[in-house]
């Protein structure tokens, strides 16, 4: 995308307006000249895969180059917020079901929706419901790109070590009073100074070397990577309707019951106090021994089953709950900025990120599951090919009722705020979960009067 400043911005925007009408009837104001599209995304690991996707687009569409920019989960959407401030972001970004609304909600998203109607873009080849997730009012904002269920990821040497038969953990329970067979796991897998687990009535444990289980506290509104798969499992729904609702359901006792669980854990030595947490990350702690096991999504198979991971792990089904075994499912989708000078050209790029030819290289590279079924089976022999069973994250997806879509309305960012501090202040002691949960649902509805 072309960078100036505003002041120019506004001046030249007087000279090219008779030009304007000699743009396609799509408004997409490219000229037939050479333009280089700005496309912004997070994960490095998927970087290179979309890099072949610029390099074969680039060479099916020789005017249009594709520069790829890459930045960490939280720079990248500081950095995004700010420059779409600015009115200078790029031309196509990664979007993810928390942000996309408040973009929508400004009129910073194009609707893509005469595009895909133009082209015919067949929307029955995605992951059910998949295409429905960034749709407003018979707008559409985004094309599948691709999705990530939930699973356990355990330490393998360390459960061998304490004799856990991993055929046990394909079918494990849960439930909120005495965590099932889950918490006879965890407990098993917790170990004191002197090699003790929490089985043991000798258990120390305030002498704890390996916990049994990581929880990740740092999860929003949603709790993707843990309390919001157990409470779903117990019949827990965030809110109205989804996507757009307007009425959260936070004040659940379903959910409270779900963090009273997670408190146990912790009070019992099973899981490392919120306050004494490790500057590490999950995956950091897992792989240094200082933890067993945690509940992950597929998009991080690379960093627990790939070449850099320190130690051996493995994934296991999440443990079933009275209401069977519920998974998140989260799929991502790329966005034109309304504002760019070339639309035409960001939608030929976004919609060959969501086509076979992008999503079978992305599929093939085994980094992410695809939204299209056949590149995610792609994915899914690439992974094979390399010894590595991911077989949990496929049976989540196609399980009938096994799976629920994170919430997505406006103010996403606010409630994620308001909900992981309540949660928080909770799992510190500071007050009980119900009544954290029951003031923060008030805060959140409040937002939507």
């Amino acid at each position: 995308m072309i960078r100036r400043s505003r002041a120019g911005a506004a001046l030249l925007s007087l000279a090219v307006t008779a030009g304007l009408a000699a743009c396609s009837e799509s408004g997409g104001g490219d000229s037939g000249g050479n333009v280089t599209l700005d496309y912004w995304l997070w994960d490095d690991n998927q970087k290179a895969s979309y890099q072949a996707c610029a390099d074969a687009f680039h060479t099916a569409n020789p005017t249009i180059t594709v520069q790829i920019s890459q930045s960490a989960w939280d720079q990248y959407w500081q950095n995004l917020t700010t420059q779409l401030a600015a009115g200078e972001p790029p031309d196509v970004w990664t979007n993810q079901g928390s942000y996309y609304p408040q973009f929508v909600t400004s009129g910073q998203i194009l609707d893509i929706q005469p595009y895909v109607d133009a082209d015919g873009v067949d929307l029955s080849q995605y992951q059910a419901g998949l295409a429905d997730l960034f749709t407003k009012d018979g707008k559409r904002y985004g094309l599948p790109k691709d999705w990530d269920t939930m699973a356990i990821v355990y330490n393998t040497d360390h459960f061998k070590a304490q004799g856990i038969d991993p055929a046990q953990l394909k079918d494990l329970t849960w439930n909120p009073t005495d965590g099932g067979t889950f918490q006879q796991v965890i407990a098993k897998a917790t170990v004191d100074a002197n090699g003790r687990n929490g089985l043991d009535p000798a258990f120390d444990k305030t002498k704890v070397k390996i916990y049994g289980y990581q929880p990740e506290w740092k999860d929003g509104s949603q709790g993707q990577n843990g309390w919001g798969n157990l409470a779903a499992s117990l019949g827990f729904t965030y809110l109205d309707k989804n996507p757009w609702g307007t009425q959260y359901k936070y004040d659940d006792p379903r959910l409270a019951q779900t963090i009273d669980w997670f408190k146990s854990l912790i009070a019992k030595g099973y899981s490392p106090p919120l306050d004494k947490a490790s500057t590490l990350g999950i995956d950091a702690l897992l792989n240094a021994g200082k933890s067993a096991m945690t509940i992950s999504g597929s998009w991080t198979i690379n960093t627990y089953l790939g070449d850099s991971a320190k130690a051996k792990f493995a994934f296991a089904p999440l443990p079933a709950g009275p209401q069977g075994r519920k998974s998140a499912i989260n799929g991502l989708s790329d966005a034109i900025w309304a504002g760019t000078e070339h639309k035409d050209a960001a939608w030929k790029w976004v919609k060959f990120l969501a086509s076979p030819d992008c999503q079978n290289i992305v599929g093939g590279n085994g980094v992410v599951f695809p939204a299209i079924k056949a590149a995610s089976d792609k994915a899914l022999a690439a992974h094979q090919s390399k010894g590595r069973d991911v077989q949990p994250f496929i049976d989540e997806a196609t399980a009938p009722g096994g799976t629920f879509f994170l919430p997505i309305t406006e103010h996403g960012t606010e409630i994620s705020q308001i909900v992981q501090d309540a949660i928080q202040s909770s799992v510190l002691g500071q007050t009980d979960s119900a009544t954290a949960l029951k003031k923060a649902n008030e805060q959140v509805n409040a937002l939507f009067k």
